[in-house]
């Protein structure tokens, strides 16, 4: 195999593999097969006996609107929070440590109601017997709470009452926890036995956090049962069809690039999930849960847990079992789960993202020397011969039956082996994709500064230094390579490093660091072997001389 054919090989294999990865994700991401249809009365509101419910189809809806109270506003050492008396829904929700994606100065805001169509809200309520939905009007009797040193927790009480049922809402936030605690206390005052559901929902539009064309990320429904383990449902589906799935484990939310908000109701408590079209751009995407029987001047408690917050795996891991698979690797999550654990690793030891990035590469290419040699040796070994292939090529012509054999007895007199430098590059691929798609989606990149002018690794280069370094990396390593005979091919290697760059301008720099530092340790690695080969042919034709 020439050198053309070979690196047309491993160009192709590259590429199969990585449609493979993005087949395997749009495979993920498809409306599982038992899902039904279901109808209620209000759209917004799912039903009370939803649960095994008959399948049909339901009507679209063109509009949407969130009336709106009082707001209650409360600040902890992790969250702002503005939440509705309307409801008590949570309708804006800033992080306080995470910067907005284009400014290092202000917060990043993961929830908020203030411009439709872009929508993003948490929502809980009760239903049956005249109890209080999320379109119920609650009282509370602070508009301001803080959580203050030296306290742990900080409680938001809400109320509503009617003739038949007093019931409080209570919001608990933690202390350096993305966990918000929401627990009802439903008390029965009628003389009546009453039967209440309880259903907690995040509604969200289709149209934002969606990523960049160079890279998308997917923004939409997820759940995770012990059953089914992790599933997503795209927007997409949620047009088409209302998607439900009876379970009495896991959680449902919300999951986007770096952050997700997920509703993980009480154990043993069976659910019903449950997405909703509420208008041509706003879905609803929750849970619903019978709670039985409330006796007469009884009370009944229920609680569920709302995590809201960065992906970050430590946090996602204690919280609930599968959320840590909203860090999405695709079928590639065997490889990169332990590469992150490396990354991590190495961090805690260096405290600079971009430094444990160079010492993963190391690492990897550490691992991978003795394939990488093979591959390098195989390239070096067709190189020396490269002038001898020529003069078979001139001399041949348009003898291809002829060239082939004169080709393939060189190589057996040289002992080279032509496809030697595929299989070892072919061994690293699946590594090099779990590497960009773990370096992709770890949150802990974001606004992670490395030296200089790199604030952000999971931003471009704002001075394109990178992918300059990048392909000119590209070009060294090209002109170790084995020149292609033909001049077609050899001037489509001279531009390719150009493309790569631009290609490379919209990757976040984390990912450059990466590639640019793996190049680099591939030119010192193949010039080593070239310059080996290269002496080894030298002492051959001194031996051949002298007999």
């Amino acid at each position: 195999m020439d050198t053309k054919r070979l690196i047309l090989f491993v160009i192709m294999s590259f590429s199969i593999l990585l449609l493979w990865d993005s087949w395997q994700r749009h495979q993920l991401s498809q409306n599982p097969q038992d899902s039904t249809v279901v109808t209620r009365q209000d759209q917004s509101i799912p039903a009370s006996s939803s649960i095994n419910q008959n399948a049909q189809s339901i009507p679209n809806a063109s509009t949407f609107s969130l009336d709106s109270g009082q707001r209650i506003n409360v600040t902890t050492d992790l969250f702002n929070v503005s939440i509705d008396t309307i409801g008590g829904d949570i309708r804006h929700l800033e992080l306080l440590k995470h910067r907005a994606a284009d400014s290092n100065d202000k917060n990043f805001v993961l929830m908020d109601d203030t411009a439709l169509p872009a929508l993003y809200v948490a929502q809980t309520g009760l239903i049956g017997n005249d109890l209080p939905t999320h379109k119920s009007r609650f009282n509370a009797d602070r508009s301001n709470y803080e959580l203050v040193e030296g306290k742990e927790t900080l409680e938001v009480k809400l109320s509503y009452t009617n003739q038949d049922v007093d019931v409080n809402k209570i919001y608990v936030f933690h202390r350096s926890s993305y966990v918000i605690d929401v627990r009802y206390e439903i008390h029965n005052k009628s003389s009546n036995v009453i039967t209440p559901s309880v259903y907690y929902q995040i509604v969200h539009d289709n149209q934002s956090n969606q990523g960049t064309r160079m890279m998308p990320t997917f923004t939409g429904g997820a759940y995770f049962t012990n059953s089914d383990n992790y599933k997503k449902i795209k927007f997409a589906d949620m047009s088409k069809a209302d998607f439900t799935k009876t379970s009495t484990d896991g959680w449902i939310g919300l999951v986007q690039h770096y952050f997700v908000s997920a509703w993980i109701p009480a154990d043993n408590l069976k659910r019903e999930f449950y997405t909703k079209k509420l208008s041509d751009s706003i879905f609803s995407i929750g849970s619903v849960s019978e709670l039985g029987a409330i006796q007469p001047s009884s009370t009944f408690n229920v609680s569920a847990r709302l995590y809201t917050g960065p992906q970050t795996q430590s946090e996602l891991k204690k919280t609930a079992k599968g959320l840590e698979y909203t860090v999405d690797y695709g079928w590639l999550t065997v490889i990169a789960t332990p590469l992150f654990w490396i990354l991590s690793a190495i961090h805690s030891i260096v405290n600079n993202w971009g430094v444990s990035i160079i010492l993963l590469t190391f690492l990897i290419k550490l691992l991978f020397y003795p394939l990488s040699a093979a591959s390098y040796r195989s390239m070096a070994q067709m190189r020396e011969v490269a002038p001898r292939l020529q003069s078979l090529k001139d001399k041949f012509g348009d003898d291809k039956q002829k060239l082939q054999q004169a080709m393939m007895e060189l190589y057996k007199t040289e002992k080279i082996n032509p496809m030697g430098g595929c299989l070892p590059i072919l061994v690293q691929i699946p590594v090099f994709i779990s590497l960009y798609w773990m370096l992709l989606g770890t949150v802990e990149m974001r606004h992670a500064p490395f030296f200089g002018w790199i604030k952000d690794l999971s931003a471009i280069d704002p001075y394109y230094v990178l992918p300059i370094l990048m392909g000119s990396t590209m070009i060294i390593q090209s002109k170790l390579n084995p020149k292609p005979a033909d001049p077609v091919q050899a001037k489509v290697m001279m531009i390719m490093p150009v493309v790569f760059s631009v290609f490379f301008f919209f990757f976040p720099a984390g990912l450059v660091l990466y590639w640019l530092v793996n190049n680099i340790l591939s030119i010192a690695q193949q010039w080593r072997i070239n310059k080996v080969i290269h002496k080894e042919n030298l002492a051959k034709k001194k031996g051949n001389v002298s007999r």
